[in-house]
């Protein structure tokens, strides 16, 4: 269940097209933005949000992602992890990977937000870790 705050009179809701299909929420710009070349920018949505499992009512949080269609325009969506206890304005970090400026119209889609339970506990530090078959063997150890 993903419960929306409308922050904006113009703010619209996340939305998913095929509920138990798509993978996340589409997210929409609240006003107009030009990314600048090789720039990022914030990118305001107007809406804050709860997220929790519809069968345990237990909080999850949102990893936001890029659009298929905003990255074949080469802009890509960056710092996408929402804690679940924020509730602030959900604010879209968008970069212009191009060399043109793009601009982005108040209502696009712009970015999902994915629920993902929340799964980190207490750090405890140690003087050993179990043994595993992969050990300490690090990048490319798996093959190419």
């Amino acid at each position: 269940m993903l419960r929306v705050k409308l922050l904006d009179p113009a703010a619209r809701a996340p939305q998913v097209a095929h509920p138990g299909e798509d993978l996340g929420y589409d997210l929409f710009a609240l006003e107009a933005a030009t990314l600048a070349p090789r720039h990022t920018a914030r990118v305001r949505t107007g809406v804050a949000v709860e997220a929790r499992h519809p069968a345990t009512g237990q909080p999850l949080g949102l990893l936001v992602r890029d659009r298929s269609s905003m990255a074949a325009k080469g802009i890509a969506t960056t710092a996408g992890v929402i804690d679940a206890g924020y509730r602030g304005e959900i604010l879209i970090l968008m970069t212009n990977l191009g060399d043109f400026p793009l601009t982005i119209n108040a209502g696009d889609k712009i970015a999902q937000m994915i629920p993902i339970p929340v799964l980190t506990g207490t750090v405890l530090t140690v003087d050993s870790l179990e043994d595993s078959a992969r050990a300490e063997k690090g990048f490319g150890s798996s093959g190419s």
